[in-house]
């Protein structure tokens, strides 16, 4: 869970303006991660916000390559000289001060989450939780279109329909690399599956985004499984369905830290949330057995010299390729 950055917020303003400071930092302490203490921090001259995080006995190679995104920066730091693991998140001139204000209370509450793991992985996981928000701010912390945000309803829904049935929920999560741009959204077993949502109500529309994405010589078995949303008061809205997968999620160790840093990547964050209001009903799902025969263009089927392709394709022309949940786990193995 993400910390309040009020409180990082009220000790910036308290240290701004400040002259000098121990080793180049002044700092206020905040409420600590087990036995890693963290401080809401100013660097000198600069008096750039920062996150100061001392680790008593978790170590950093000093080969190790910190991450460095729009707006801000992470360095190694000593402010008292004792030798201990201090690394410092520091907003750069360029960066928001609002934007980065999230992030810290982000990466902080991520670090909250891990501290059950021992100062190792509450380090471990300061530092990749940081990249993760290196690479959304790479795309530009913009919310996610409306059309990015229904593939994304899309997969979450797909990804509770598998915890429902049966299938252990942390390797549904594991299997979920749909955020990676990968040809499928799921790989299960020792198949794949790929999902598409549409908010249609005439005929079933799906676009297909390459020639290999529905390409059973790539990944088999191959499923397409599609939901139908409708815009309908009693619907989710995105963030609430990132609510309902985590606890799903709750008792699978790190699954929760896990699913946020896959969300991010997909380029969601909750500090858009109040921008997310669309509702969405889920209405039918339906899962095709992708092979020979199906409706789809691929590499093999089409002309000599034609390369990319993005095509749609009317799913009630394949009815007889539809499988049900149970036969679709059963197929690449995931169930018995």
């Amino acid at each position: 869970m993400r910390r309040p950055i009020d409180e990082f917020v009220a000790a910036w303003g308290a240290l701004s303006g400040s002259k000098g400071g121990e080793g180049g930092w002044l700092g206020i302490g905040v409420a600590s991660v087990g036995k890693c203490e963290l401080m809401a921090a100013r660097r000198c001259p600069g008096n750039e916000e920062s996150l100061l995080a001392r680790f008593s006995t978790a170590r950093l190679g000093s080969s190790e390559r910190l991450p460095e995104g729009r707006g801000f920066e992470v360095v190694r730091a000593d402010p008292r000289g004792d030798g201990k693991t201090w690394i410092a998140l520091s907003r750069k001139e360029s960066g928001s001060i609002e934007l980065f204000s999230e992030m810290v209370g982000d990466v902080a509450g991520a670090m909250d989450a891990s501290v059950a793991e021992g100062e190792d992985a509450v380090l471990r996981t300061m530092l990749r939780r940081v990249r993760m928000w290196q690479q959304f701010m790479s795309r530009g912390p913009v919310p996610l279109s409306p059309e990015a945000e229904l593939g994304l309803m899309g997969e979450l829904a797909f990804m509770v329909t598998l915890i429902n049935s049966g299938v252990c929920a942390g390797e549904v999560l594991r299997c979920w690399v749909g955020p990676d741009d990968a040809l499928q959204d799921f790989l299960l077993g020792d198949g794949a599956v790929e999902v598409k949502a549409t908010m249609s109500s005439s005929g079933f529309p799906v676009k297909i985004s390459s020639l290999e994405q529905l390409d059973d010589s790539v990944a088999s078995p191959l499923f397409l499984a599609a939901v139908r949303f409708a815009s309908e008061d009693g619907g989710l809205t995105l963030p609430e369905m990132v609510a309902e997968a985590e606890q799903l999620l709750r008792e699978v160790p790190g699954a929760i830290n896990f699913l946020k840093d896959r969300l991010m990547v997909a380029g969601y964050s909750e500090i858009h949330s109040s921008q997310y209001t669309r509702r969405f009903e889920p209405k039918e799902t339906r899962i095709f057995a992708v092979s020979e025969g199906f409706p789809r263009l691929t590499t093999a089927t089409v002309p000599v010299g034609i390369t990319r392709a993005l095509y749609e394709i009317n799913l009630d022309h394949a009815g007889e390729f539809l499988l049900d949940l149970d036969a679709t786990l059963k197929l690449p193995g995931v169930t018995g």
